[in-house]
């Protein structure tokens, strides 16, 4: 009988996707080619299912304390978006991978994590936007859960925690949220005249780079290089491990950052950290590096970091 540890299962990497304003959808940006480049990746690595959490506490969630609602529309429709020509995403058609519910839901059970399904709800941009750029020839087999709108940070960690076993079944997972999105506090002047989300009139207010900063050095400890290079396609990647226990802590901290409040407004754009960070955030998680793919800056104050953590080679 061999003795020794047992071969560490191979787990798919994880995405923490800010999805931005509605006109991610429309215009080309260095973010929409890397999530194109992610969703490649994935499809040839032969994923079978996808499980995204986005921001929807303000449109779609439960106030039950430590449940998740897990959208169980067999046709679902797309919500409207602001500023984006509907021939870019009406005919777009999405697949809700129905016959995965019982999965998640059983390793949601076995968390102590309760779950209901919802059979009406219709999927929303910052769902379908990140979908439309990543499989532009096709939805995978995709299922939505939502968040809890009591946005308790340590239970959306536990969610993540309770699913990562499905890591190992082909199963990728996408956080899709916000690094600084604060609505009250962006520039809406050039969008609203000219239709340009991309436009700095001025460069975004401190505030937002120093939380900017806190949210990368938490996915990228100790990268490699400077963060002004990547706007010129240069990823930053972390030097040392920033997967494990540790990640939990980091992550959960940021809300308590003296930043926060201002980088978030509202606290359902920055859930979908803490759900990665659970999925992340297993012992055996310890060495997983991350990589800040793409960021664009939108409407001066508004930045959308594209993070990964793990690879398809670990």
């Amino acid at each position: 009988m061999a003795v020794g540890n047992k071969p560490k299962e191979s787990l798919t990497p994880v995405h923490l996707f800010s999805h931005g304003s509605t006109m991610m959808l429309g215009e080309e940006s260095a973010s929409a080619t890397y999530w194109e480049k992610c969703g490649d990746e994935a499809l040839a690595h032969g994923i079978e299912h996808v499980v995204m959490m986005p921001q929807k506490g303000a449109h779609w969630a439960t106030s039950t304390p430590r449940t998740i609602l897990i959208a169980a529309n067999p046709s679902p429709g797309k919500s409207p978006v602001a500023f984006v020509d509907p021939a870019k995403y009406k005919p777009y058609k999405l697949v809700p991978d129905l016959s995965f519910i019982p999965t998640i839901q059983s390793h949601l059970s076995l968390a102590g994590i309760p779950s209901q399904l919802d059979p009406t709800f219709d999927w929303i941009h910052d769902t379908y936007l990140v979908l439309v750029r990543m499989f532009p020839r096709g939805c995978p087999p995709t299922t939505v859960i939502s968040m809890n709108a009591l946005f308790d940070p340590y239970m959306h960690v536990a969610a993540g925690a309770a699913l990562r076993p499905l890591r190992t079944q082909r199963t990728l997972f996408i956080g899709s949220g916000g690094s600084v999105h604060n609505l009250f506090r962006n520039v809406w002047g050039p969008m609203l005249r000219y239709r340009d989300n991309f436009a700095q009139p001025t460069p975004p207010e401190p505030w937002a780079l120093d939380f900017r900063q806190e949210v990368i050095d938490t996915f990228c400890a100790g990268y490699e290089g400077t963060p002004k290079e990547l706007p010129y396609g240069r990823e930053i990647r972390s030097a040392c491990g920033v997967g494990g226990p540790l990640l939990r802590r980091k992550a959960t901290s940021l809300m308590k950052h003296p930043k926060y409040r201002d980088a978030h407004a509202t606290d359902d754009h920055f859930m979908a950290t803490m759900f990665v960070a659970g999925l992340c955030g297993n012992k055996e998680d310890i060495g997983t590096k991350g990589i800040l793919g793409a960021e664009d800056w939108e409407l001066t104050n508004m930045c959308n970091s594209q993070f990964t953590l793990g690879s398809w080679d670990d």
